[in-house]
């Protein structure tokens, strides 16, 4: 009963959504064997602003705090920060040749997938939906609810309830615009890129004219350093990172980029460079007007800055990181979709969210999967421990993508690369991602261990679901025919479902349709297809039998319903 509802489901779905992935059918107008695909439809300037606008969001105006708590000054600081960037350029330029290497969406999970094998792209795929994406984008739509709530009710604290409703608010018109058309969602993010640009430059231009004036007294003794441990520079250096997360959110919609060889990487190198720059500016203009001492007492540092230096602007500056939050959150939710998408199309996930709109070409599925998560984290609150796995998780797999990249090059040294990075950086990001993550299990292993334990909880899941044929035989009693007929099965299935609610009254349609689908009762009760035999699917066949003996005594067709359980055998 349930896979012919599955299948009725899948069957719908394809009529309204689309095709599923590359593979060929009729839906909805389109001639046989025509096959859909997403448009390409980012030109450079969307692709620029997908990936500022992705990188530059809540960390910036929140993460300075982190990162001088844990280098211990000033000055260290600013070099924590300078590195950040130069670490996060190098990755970008890895993943700018894996993306013109490997010409699909999807990002860490197509380039695992096509360096190291199948398992390590289905566990990124399983840590990205059970835990990272859900507890960044919840996130960021929680600083994006406090900064538009706050300034309504200074000097009180808003409601909690009214953060978390606007949260959810914005979190729903992303969705909405990604749903819509893909045209729409990079305007949207081109237009958003440039208002959060406009205020890093409003902190900017006060900060440097001070500095030029002469107020330099925050920088003396820059580099007197009285706290720093070994265990809590990596935290310094997360902190950093994380204001920088987002720079390989381009290549989750490789697909959609217009001219990739050229584009990818001439919009990585455009915007890393812009980031850094501003970054580094941005703190300077922070311990310019503040000293350490304010920075580490506030919670929402560019706020305390504004009533340093602007003064009337001030109230203006929480509505502009608002704004920037909401542009971080639109080019989440336009990017990771993609990775579920692909996921699905590789047979890694339910082939419903392979499928895309036929004509607005979205992967409306997928996008529509994000949207109860993030809103189900948001009600919960149970964010923040969420993050902190998933950091060590998300730097873990880069690390894992860009040594995919580096044994591809050797074992695949004629594969065309239109753009290649040159070793030294691959080897260097490769090597510092693994150390700053070995050096997380030192400093924080309780969180390192939760998630590393969240991530292999994925294995199992795996075997399952996707590589069947490891399990051991006396898991998986299914015989060879099961697999080879399963489709025809469900179009049985769903002809027989769609027959009986279309053609019988309500009560007799429960009746109908254990009785008849699939085959698996004859006239007497007992199980006739040998394919199922697993514990699980015997309980549920042992249910479905005794639910249809109650209902024959129970209900009694008027007419004879032209299902022969006898005849629809697997």
């Amino acid at each position: 009963l349930c896979r012919g509802f599955h299948a009725w489901a899948v069957l719908l779905g394809t009529y309204l959504f689309g095709e599923v992935g590359d593979r060929q059918g009729v839906h909805l107008g389109l001639k046989e064997g025509e096959v859909i695909h997403l448009r390409r439809t980012i030109g450079l300037l969307p692709a620029v602003s997908l990936v500022i606008g992705t990188v530059v969001g809540s960390g910036i105006f929140i993460a300075p705090k982190g990162v001088l708590m844990n280098s211990g000054s000033v000055g260290l600081s600013l070099v924590v920060w300078a590195l950040c960037g130069v670490l996060s350029t190098f990755g970008a330029l890895c993943y700018a040749e894996l993306g013109t290497t490997f010409k699909k969406s999807g990002g860490h999970y197509i380039y695992l997938l096509e360096t190291l094998g199948p398992l390590p792209a289905f566990l990124r795929l399983w840590a990205e939906y059970l835990f990272i994406r859900p507890a960044v984008a919840s996130y960021v739509a929680l600083a994006f609810g406090r900064y538009v709530v706050e300034p309504f009710f200074i000097p009180c604290a808003p409601p909690p309830v009214l953060i978390k409703l606007v949260s959810i608010l914005g979190v729903t018109f992303v969705v909405a615009i990604n749903c819509w058309s893909v045209t729409v969602a990079s305007r949207t993010q081109v237009t958003l890129t440039f208002i959060k640009m406009f205020a890093l430059i409003l902190i900017i231009v006060p900060g440097i004219i001070a500095l030029a004036r002469g107020q330099t007294e925050n920088f003396q003794n820059g580099f007197e350093i009285d706290t720093l441990t070994l265990d809590k520079l990596p935290l310094a250096f997360y902190s950093g990172l994380y204001a920088y997360g987002g720079w390989f959110y381009l290549n989750f919609v490789t697909e959609e980029v217009i001219n990739p060889n050229r584009n990818i990487p001439l919009a990585i190198i455009v915007s890393m460079v812009t980031v850094t720059v501003c970054y580094v500016l941005v703190n300077v203009a922070y311990y310019t007007m503040m000293t350490a001492e304010e920075l580490l007492v506030s919670d929402a540092v560019a706020v305390t800055f504004a009533s340093h230096a602007l003064h009337g602007l001030a109230p203006v500056i929480p509505v502009l990181v608002a704004v920037s939050c909401l542009g971080a959150l639109n080019g989440g939710f336009f990017g990771s979709p993609r990775m579920l998408f692909v996921g699905a199309r590789e047979g890694h996930w339910p082939v419903i969210f392979s499928m895309i709109h036929v004509r607005r070409r979205t992967p409306l599925p997928a996008v529509l999967l994000l949207y109860p998560l993030v809103v189900v984290m948001l009600v919960r609150g149970e964010i923040f421990q969420l993050i902190s796995f998933a950091s060590f998780s998300r730097w873990l797999f880069i690390a894992l993508a860009t040594m995919g990249m580096v044994i591809h090059r050797y074992r695949f040294p004629l594969h065309p690369r239109p753009f290649k990075v040159p070793l030294a950086i691959a080897v260097t990001f490769t090597v510092v991602c693994f150390f700053i993550v070995g050096l997380s299990l030192y400093s924080d292993p309780w969180n390192t261990g939760g998630s590393c334990a969240l991530t292999l909880s994925g294995v199992p899941v795996y075997y399952l679901t996707v590589h069947r044929s490891r399990l051991p035989a006396s898991w998986m009693k299914v015989s060879s025919e099961s697999h080879t007929l399963s489709f025809p099965y469900n179009i049985m299935s769903v002809v027989l479902v769609t027959d009986c609610l279309l053609q019988y009254p309500k009560w007799q349609v429960m009746f109908k349709v254990i009785r008849g689908c699939g085959g698996l009762w004859n006239s007497s009760g007992s199980c006739e297809s040998t394919a199922f035999v697993s514990p699980f699917q015997t309980t549920a066949i042992s249910s479905c039998r005794f639910c249809w003996r109650w209902l024959s005594r129970k209900f009694r067709p008027t007419e004879d319903p032209g299902l022969n359980p006898s005849s629809c055998t697997d």
